[in-house]
């Protein structure tokens, strides 16, 4: 099977990429490279992908362009079976200083992809959305049926793009499932989420430092639990048309976050606060009953035993990954 992995460079996107590729299907990556953080992680995503696909007996072919490029676009979904959208300007904070921009690819991009998706009868989409689509809680634990009011154009996007996704699926018939993620976390994130700036400081002796008061709550999922149910709905057509929640099952407030992994690096540091940053939602927490009942979906790493295992693996890559020493 062919599969195609918008944004496949990225972090979740890379894990897939290289899920699949260990699988034995052959993988096209479309990725433009855009310079939102280190681009020297996006290469090691690659390297991991490449290398999975010449241990699997596997193709795996990287291709630099952009999810807005219409005929680059229609090229490559004419040769695909499944295509996982992973591809979208991330970044909330980044969202409110450029929201036309994150609507040219989070929503236009989108469209395009939809409609070569169309043309061509492919299988399914997967498309990544995001709790940020929730905003603010009428109630928690987020279900599907909660309200979305987001509260920055980063959510406003995502939520558009889903929402094509479902329209496509009732209108023309395209077999299309969307994922809200709730804080994916694990080796290859980004450089600039709250866990990897918690470790970075506290392995370099510097106290963490909590953006708030530290009483926002998080919903984190650790990667292996994204790709895995992403494998699944390669062949499984359980959940087509449908928007699920894919989250843990325990939230954490950020508080505690910096306190874990302080206290596993160097329970000697204080911790530090700073002025909150606008859009950050205040709570995110995911019912994932409608992702059980469909797909059986059940999240398998809690957040603390996540937490040791990603500060293991930023040790053992901490030459490539950590961004202090990278700019030594």
């Amino acid at each position: 099977m062919q599969v195609l992995v918008t944004g496949g460079a990225g972090f979740i996107g890379g894990h897939l990429a290289e899920q699949f590729a260990a699988d034995g299907h052959d993988v096209v990556v479309l990725d433009n490279f855009e310079p939102y953080y280190d681009l020297g992680i996006k290469e090691h995503n690659v390297e991991a992908a490449r290398d999975a696909a010449k241990a699997n007996g596997a193709t795996y072919k990287l291709i630099d362009g952009s999810i807005t490029d219409d005929d680059q676009v229609d090229t490559l979904v004419s040769e695909a079976d499944v295509i996982y959208h992973q591809a979208a300007q991330a970044g909330v904070r980044k969202s409110v200083e450029q929201p036309a921009k994150v609507n040219a690819y989070n929503v236009d991009g989108t469209v395009t992809l939809l409609e070569a998706a169309r043309r061509h009868d492919v299988e399914r989409v997967v498309l990544a959305s995001s709790s940020s689509v929730y905003g603010k809680p009428e109630y928690l634990p987020y279900d599907e049926a909660h309200p979305t009011t987001p509260v920055s154009p980063y959510g406003v996007s995502k939520l558009a793009a889903e929402q094509y996704a479902r329209v496509y699926s009732e209108v023309y018939g395209l077999p299309t499932v969307g994922l809200r993620y709730f804080t994916v976390y694990g080796p290859r994130m980004r450089p600039n989420m709250a866990m990897t700036n918690f470790v970075s400081r506290c392995l370099h002796g510097e106290s963490p430092v909590i953006y708030g008061d530290g009483t926002q709550t998080r919903d984190f999922t650790y990667v292996a639990d994204i790709k895995r149910v992403n494998a699944q709905l390669l062949n499984d057509d359980s959940a087509d048309g449908e928007i699920l929640n894919i989250g843990s099952t325990d939230t954490i407030d950020i508080q505690t976050l910096a306190e874990v992994v302080r206290d596993e690096i160097d329970p000697s540091l204080d911790i530090e606060y700073t002025d909150p940053r606008e859009g950050d939602a205040e709570h995110t927490h995911a019912d994932i009953s409608k992702a059980n009942a469909l797909l059986g979906y059940e999240p398998t790493v809690d957040i603390r035993e996540g937490v040791s295992a990603f500060i293991d693996w930023y040790r053992e890559n901490k030459a490539w990954y950590d961004p202090l020493v990278r700019g030594s």
